[in-house]
Order: C-alpha cells, then sequence, then structure tokens
C-alpha cells in the first residue's frame, strides 16, 4: 500500500472522532449513574423504591458509619480542609496564633533559619498537628451533668427523662455506630455547632426545633443583647454576632469538644419536616421559591403553567416529597429538611444534653439553670416568623399526610429511620 492511501480523508477523521466521542460520552454517563447510585444507595429512575422498615443491625450500622460528608460539604468548609496542609500562611496560623487568635491559643512551635527552611517546618509542623488532632478518639468524652448549680427541686422529672435520653442514645451508638473514621471531615462535622465560651457551651443547630430562640439565648448569654425578646429574625440569621466550631484552629476544636457542655435539640421528623415546608413554600420567600420552587415545578408537575416556572410559587406538599426522596433531585438538600443524623452527627459527638421540640421550654429552662445563667433569663416562647399560624403540630401533620400515597409515607419514614432511632420517637401511623 502506497503512503499516499493510508491517509485518512477529512470523513472518515471526522466519523472517527464522532464515534470515540459518543462511546466517550455514553461511558461518562454511565460512570455518573453508577457513582450515584453507590453514594445513595437507590437506583436511578426507581426513586420512590422503599426500603425495608425493620433493618438488620449491619444495615443501620451502614447508615451511620458510610455517611460521608464530603459529598454534601459546602465549598468553603472543603477549602478550609483540603488547604489546611498546603497553604503556607495557614499554616503560619496554625503554628504561630496570635493574641488575635479567636480560640487565644498559645503559639505551638516557632519557626528559624531560611526562608525555605521555614516553609519546610511550616508544612510538616501542620501536618504533626493536624495528625495529632486527626487521631483523636471518636467519639468525644461524654460527661456527667453538672447539677450543682440547680437548686429547685421541680427538675426532678426533668433530670430524670434527661438521663433516660443521654442512655438511650449512647447505647444505640454503641449498638449500631461501629467504627466511625471521619477524623478527615473535622470541620464539616461541627460545622452546624454554636460557641458560648463564657459559659463553656457547644449547641448543634437543628433548624425547625427551636433554633431561632436558641441563637437569642446565645446573643444574650455573649452580652451581645439585654433581652431575647429584642433580637429580630434577620440579627439572628443573618447578624454573624455568633461563632461556630469549625472557625476554630483544630485544637481549639478539640479542647471545646471535650471541655465544653455539648447540646443538641431534636424534633419529631415528620413535623420538622412539614414545619419547613410551611415555613419555606407556604409564604413569600425571596430564596427558597426561585431556587427550590422552580426546580420542584419543573420537574415534579406536568404541565406548569408559565408563571409558576418563572417565579416558583405555589410548591404542593406532594411535589415536595417527590424532590426529596428523588436520588436525583434538581437541586440539592437543605439544612432546614436535613436529617438531624447529618447536621449534628451524634454518633460521632457524644452530646451532654439531649433536649426535645416537645417539651422545649421545660428542657431549654432547665438547662440554662444548669449551666449557671443569670436568674432572669427564661426560653422564649414565641414564634419566630408567620406568628398568626397554628404550630405544626401532630395534628398539622396528618392534615399533610392524607394526601400522600401510604407508599409515599412510608419512603418519609425510611428517609428520616434514623433519626427516629436515635432520639427514641414513636413510629408514626402510615
Amino acid at each position: 500500500m502506497q503512503p499516499s492511501e493510508m491517509v485518512m480523508n477529512p470523513k472518515q477523521v471526522f466519523l472517527s472522532v464522532l464515534i470515540f466521542g459518543v462511546a466517550g460520552l455514553l461511558l461518562f454517563m454511565y460512570l455518573q449513574v453508577w457513582i450515584e447510585e453507590q453514594h445513595t444507595g437507590w437506583g436511578p429512575v426507581k426513586y420512590l423504591r422503599p426500603v425495608p422498615r425493620i433493618m438488620s443491625t449491619e444495615k443501620i450500622q451502614e447508615h451511620i458509619t458510610n455517611q460521608n460528608p464530603k459529598f454534601h460539604m459546602p465549598e468553603d468548609v472543603r477549602e478550609k480542609k483540603e488547604n489546611l496542609l498546603l497553604n503556607s500562611e495557614r499554616s503560619t496560623r496554625l503554628l504561630t496564633k496570635t493574641s488575635h487568635s479567636q480560640g487565644g491559643d498559645q503559639a505551638l512551635s516557632k519557626s528559624t533559619g531560611s526562608p525555605t527552611e521555614k516553609l519546610i517546618e511550616k508544612r510538616q509542623g501542620a501536618k504533626t498537628v493536624f495528625n495529632k488532632f486527626s487521631n483523636m478518639n471518636w467519639p468525644v468524652d461524654i460527661h456527667p451533668l453538672n447539677k450543682s448549680l440547680v437548686k429547685d427541686n421541680k427538675w426532678k422529672k426533668t433530670e430524670e427523662t434527661q438521663e433516660k435520653r443521654r442512655s438511650f442514645l449512647q447505647e444505640f451508638c454503641k449498638k449500631y455506630g461501629g467504627v466511625s473514621h471521619h477524623q478527615s471531615h473535622l470541620f464539616h462535622t461541627v460545622s452546624r455547632i454554636y460557641v458560648e465560651d463564657k459559659h463553656k457551651i457547644l449547641y448543634c443547630e437543628v433548624p425547625k426545633a427551636g433554633c431561632s430562640n436558641w441563637k437569642r439565648i446565645l446573643m444574650v448569654l455573649n452580652g451581645l443583647a439585654s433581652s431575647a425578646y429584642n433580637i429580630s429574625h434577620n440579627a439572628v440569621h443573618y447578624g454573624k454576632h455568633l461563632k461556630k466550631l469549625d472557625s476554630f484552629d483544630l485544637k481549639g476544636i478539640y479542647t471545646r469538644l471535650n471541655t465544653y457542655t455539648k447540646a443538641v435539640f431534636v424534633r419529631d421528623p415528620m413535623e420538622r419536616l412539614v414545619s419547613a415546608f410551611r415555613d419555606k413554600f407556604e409564604h413569600p420567600n425571596s430564596y427558597y421559591h426561585p431556587v427550590f420552587g422552580k426546580a420542584i415545578i419543573k420537574k415534579y408537575r406536568p404541565n406548569a403553567c408559565e408563571e409558576a416556572l418563572i417565579n416558583g410559587s405555589g410548591v404542593k406538599f406532594k411535589e415536595f416529597i417527590h424532590y426529596l426522596l428523588d436520588s436525583h433531585r434538581p437541586v440539592g438538600m437543605d439544612i432546614h429538611w436535613e436529617k438531624v443524623s447529618k447536621l449534628c452527627y451524634p454518633c460521632l459527638i457524644n452530646y451532654d444534653f439531649v433536649g426535645k421540640f416537645e417539651t422545649l421550654e421545660e428542657d431549654a429552662n432547665y438547662f440554662l439553670q444548669m449551666i449557671g445563667a443569670p436568674k432572669e433569663l427564661k426560653f422564649p416562647n414565641f414564634k419566630d416568623r408567620h406568628s398568626s399560624d397554628e404550630r405544626t403540630n401532630a395534628q398539622v401533620v396528618r392534615q399533610y399526610l392524607k394526601d400522600l400515597t401510604r407508599t409515599e409515607r412510608q419512603l418519609i419514614y425510611d428517609f428520616y429511620y434514623l433519626d427516629y432511632l436515635m432520639f427514641n420517637y414513636t413510629t408514626p401511623f402510615l
């Protein structure tokens, strides 16, 4: 064959490139579906496939130990973790903390020598510090509650209830938690925890479980306000007045986790879900309607009108549930309906105090007395927003669930299965 005959003509080149391109695209699509199936455990099409109500010990343990936070880690948190060992400026902050450090921690080491030697020392030192705190034993210590400041005998029943809740959660995690190695995701694991240094409190925020009023209380304890009743909704949620645990360095995080009183307040998962839907989709909202509403209506409402597609208002509860249960959601999860097990990691962090929304005032006021808060400080009982609306309770939840099929109701329960188990909530009537 002559050399001239071996040269492909343009048509053959185009067909070859096209074939390879199509093959590459199909391979990419297959891998994308396969990876997501491995992560979610749900099929790509049958997103309403039920999960057995009674899970084996191994299955529950898998749910707890295989929740990999990196799949839903915010960009700023991910960058904080990934750059910790590589960014020389951040290494400097880790190794030679100044008096302006939020944690007020002492310098960990000092560097000498040439600029090159300093950089090497900084990186090696940062790795040493990181490894030291990465090797800390999870879960962190649980402490007996200090009841020396509780003088009133009326709290005896509350004390007993609290001990039962703590013991139940601890035993659950011992039985099902298995070996958890989430050290590399430390910053994400503590990203929902607020810090109040004066009274040595760590509070894990669970939206729709009294978190707005809890943040008001933390602001008063911090000396940022004289009364919880004088703090607006915007000041609570957008004021950036409170510190979060992931804003500290590794030593600051580790020290606080093992010495501060750690509290979490939870709520019946169905009630919390319905409360979130009512708050975000049944009232005007400049964020949830355009970001979530438009995507939900577009995917789950056949023949949607143009107005609904444009403004995202009027999402129906059934459409919202289809979004929640879909492994291929058109828009990601949100903290207002995320599982508590993925917000606060109660089998990684041993919480000293487990409060419930169902007994919120009683639990909160007992906690305030226990940590030595000012006697006049009481937990506020007002609704943060939409005060004229009826509070979401079991009766209201039933009204919303009646529009769903039995399979859909079962799948919601399956979705929040861990939360029901961990915090000993009664299985809802489905």
